[in-house]
C-alpha cells in the first residue's frame, strides 16, 4: 500500500467523506488513490482558499474532522488564510500539502517552499514528514490534536516520494473521541451563588453558545436576565424571545449598547465569547465596568485578555450551563423569579421592509420571499452590517457571520460547506461584487456538485465598506474604490446558472425569487444597487479614526 493510500484509509475509517482542494503534481498520489476509494468524494474547487473555507464550514456544521488539500508552494500558501480562519473559529481541519521530493529539497525545485513554519502560527500542529514510515503516525497524531481539547486546524506537509512509498499493510491507528472538558464543581457552585445573589445582571452571548442555545435560554429564564449577543452569535437566540435585547458590537443595536452602558453594580455572565474587538464594540470599557463578571469558555486563553474577569469557568460550555442550571435550582431558582421589562429596552419591534430601494429594505423584502428556515452565510462588505442590524432571526442557527476574521469570499465557500454538511437545510449566501470577484467562481463548483444554493449578490460596482469607511473617516474616497459595473447575471448565463436581476423594489416578488431555491443546482439573485446611505457600522469608524489624530 502506498503511504498516501494508508492516509486516506485512516481518514475513511474515521468518518471523513470529502476532500476539499485542487489536484496537482505534488498531491497526485492522493487523488489517484481516490479512484479506489469511493467513500471519500473529492470536492475540486476553483481556488485552494475557497477549499479551505468550505472545509472549515463543513467541520463547523458536522462537528467532525474535515480535510483540505493543496499542492506544494502556492497551493499551500493559498490554504493558509483558511487555516487562520479555522484557528479563530476552533474548527478541526486537517490541511494536507504536497512537498518536493526529499532529495531535491534546497535545490530550488519547482514550487518548493518549506511551509511547515508558515502554517505553525495558525494551526495547533504543523510538521513536514520526510520518511514514509512516520507518515501514518504523524497524520493520526495531528488529527488527534485537531479534535482534542480546544479543537483547531493542523497541517501535514508530505513530499511526493513519501506519498508514493510502499509501506505494506499498516495497522490503522484509532482516532480517539474528544474527551469532554468538565468544569470544576466548586467553581460552578461559586458561580451559581455569585449570580443568584445579584438581582440584576445581563447575559453576553458569543458564538461559543452554538449547540447549547436551549440551555442558555433556560438559564436566562431562571435568572430573568436580559440577553445580548455578539455579531458572530446572531441567529442563535430567537428574535422574539422576551429576554432578547439585541446585538452588541459591530453593527449592533442602540438598546444593547444602552443596556451595557448602565452602571448598575450588577453582574455580567459571558458565555462563549473571546471578547474581541468586533464583539465588544472596540473594547468598550462599559462592558465590565461596575459589574461582577463570570465567563464560561473551554479556551482558557480568553480569560483576562483585555477585561478582568472575577470568576472564569473553564469547561465545555454546554456542561457548564447544565451544571449552573442545576446549582441555581438547588438555590431555589425558578423561571418565576421575576419579570424583566425587556420590551422597553429592545432594539426594535420586528420591522417590515419599507418601499425605498436601499440595502435594508431589499434584504428584508428578499427574506420575506425565502423559506423561514433558510441559513444565510454572510460575506464581508457593507451589506453585512445591514444583515447584522436589520435581518430577522426566524429559525435556529440561521446565520453564519465571520466578521472577526473577515476574509472576503468566505461566505461563498461557506455556503457550499454548509450545504454538504446539512443537505436538507436550505442555504443562501449574501455576498457582494467585491467578494464575488475574489471567489465567485466557486458558484460553478456548486453547479458541478448539484447544490441548490441561492447566491444573493449585492452589486454596487465598488468596494462598499471601504468607500463608506473612507468617506466617514477621511471625508474623501479614492476613485479606484469604484469600478465599471459588470453584469453578474450575464456572467451567470455564461456559466449556465439561472439568475434573476433586481433593479428596483418592484422586482422583488416571491413568485420570481422563491423558485430559485428549489432547483437542482445553484442560482444567482443579483441586486443592482448603489446605496449611499451610511451603513449601520456602529463605532467602527470612530475606532479607526482615533489612529489618525
Amino acid at each position: 500500500m502506498r503511504a498516501a493510500g494508508a492516509v486516506l484509509a485512516f481518514l475513511k475509517e474515521n468518518g471523513v467523506k470529502h476532500l476539499f482542494g485542487i489536484p496537482a503534481g505534488s498531491v497526485n498520489a492522493f487523488f489517484d488513490e481516490l479512484y479506489d476509494m469511493p467513500e471519500i468524494e473529492p470536492i475540486v474547487t476553483k481556488h485552494e482558499g475557497a477549499a479551505s473555507y468550505m472545509a472549515a464550514a463543513y467541520a463547523k456544521y458536522t462537528g467532525q474532522l474535515s480535510v483540505a488539500i493543496g499542492c506544494s508552494g502556492p497551493g499551500a500558501t493559498n490554504l493558509v488564510t483558511g487555516a487562520a480562519n479555522a484557528m479563530r473559529e476552533h474548527l478541526p481541519v486537517l490541511f494536507i500539502t504536497g512537498a518536493v521530493p526529499v532529495n531535491t529539497m534546497g535545490l530550488n525545485a519547482s514550487q518548493e517552499l518549506d511551509v511547515a513554519p508558515v502554517f505553525r502560527p495558525v494551526t495547533k500542529y504543523s510538521v513536514l514528514v520526510t520518511e514514509a514510515k512516520d507518515l501514518l503516525r504523524e497524520v493520526a497524531r495531528a488529527c488527534q490534536i485537531a479534535i482534542s481539547g480546544v479543537p483547531g486546524p493542523v497541517h501535514i506537509a508530505i513530499p511526493i516520494d513519501v506519498q508514493h512509498a510502499d509501506i505494506g499493510n499498516p495497522i490503522l491507528p484509532p482516532l480517539l473521541p474528544r474527551k469532554p472538558m468538565i468544569p470544576l464543581l466548586t467553581t460552578i457552585e461559586r458561580a451559581a451563588k455569585a449570580l443568584w445573589k445579584r438581582q440584576k445582571g445581563c447575559i453576553f452571548v458569543g458564538q461559543g453558545v452554538r449547540g447549547s442555545v436551549d440551555s442558555l435560554i433556560e438559564l436566562a429564564e431562571l435568572l430573568a436576565w436580559p440577553i445580548v449577543t455578539t455579531p458572530q452569535a446572531k441567529g442563535y437566540i430567537p428574535e422574539n424571545h422576551p429576554l432578547y435585547v439585541g446585538v452588541f458590537g459591530f453593527a449592533g443595536h442602540e438598546a444593547a449598547s444602552a443596556l451595557i452602558a448602565e452602571d448598575d453594580g450588577g453582574a455580567l455572565l459571558i458565555v462563549g465569547s473571546s471578547l474581541g474587538e468586533t464583539a465588544t464594540n472596540n473594547y468598550n470599557a462599559n462592558l465590565t465596568k461596575g459589574r461582577y463578571t463570570v465567563q464560561l469558555d473551554f479556551d482558557e486563553t480568553v480569560f483576562n485578555r483585555k477585561y478582568s474577569i472575577d470568576l472564569p469557568v473553564l469547561g465545555d460550555i454546554h456542561l457548564s450551563l447544565l451544571m449552573l442550571i442545576e446549582e441555581l435550582r438547588a438555590l431555589g431558582a425558578s423561571s418565576q423569579r421575576g419579570k424583566v421589562d425587556v420590551a422597553s429596552m429592545r432594539h426594535r419591534p420586528l420591522q417590515d421592509a419599507a418601499e425605498d430601494f436601499n440595502t435594508r429594505n431589499v434584504l428584508l423584502n428578499i427574506q420575506e420571499c425565502l423559506p423561514s428556515d433558510m441559513r444565510y452565510t454572510v460575506d464581508i462588505g457593507e451589506f453585512m452590517s445591514y444583515v447584522i442590524h436589520y435581518m430577522k432571526v426566524l429559525d435556529w442557527d440561521s446565520y453564519n457571520i465571520n466578521v472577526h476574521f473577515g476574509a472576503m469570499g468566505t461566505g461563498i465557500a461557506s455556503a457550499i460547506g454548509s450545504k454538504l454538511a446539512e443537505p436538507d437545510r436550505p442555504v443562501a449566501c449574501i455576498t457582494g461584487d467585491g467578494c464575488f470577484f475574489m471567489h465567485g467562481m466557486e458558484i460553478l463548483t456548486a453547479k458541478e456538485l448539484g447544490l441548490p444554493i441561492l447566491f444573493i449578490v449585492i452589486n454596487n460596482a465598488r468596494l462598499g465598506m471601504v468607500y463608506h469607511g473612507h468617506s466617514l473617516q477621511f471625508k474623501r474616497t479614492h476613485p479606484s474604490f469604484e469600478q465599471e459595473a459588470v453584469s453578474i447575471a450575464g456572467m451567470a448565463a455564461a456559466m449556465g446558472i439561472p439568475s434573476y436581476r433586481i433593479n428596483g423594489m418592484d422586482d422583488i416578488r416571491s413568485e420570481l425569487i422563491e423558485p430559485l431555491t428549489s432547483l437542482k443546482g445553484p442560482a444567482i439573485l443579483e441586486v443592482a444597487l448603489k446605496d449611499n446611505s451610511t451603513p449601520p457600522m456602529g463605532d467602527r469608524v470612530k475606532f479607526l479614526s482615533s489612529f489618525g489624530k
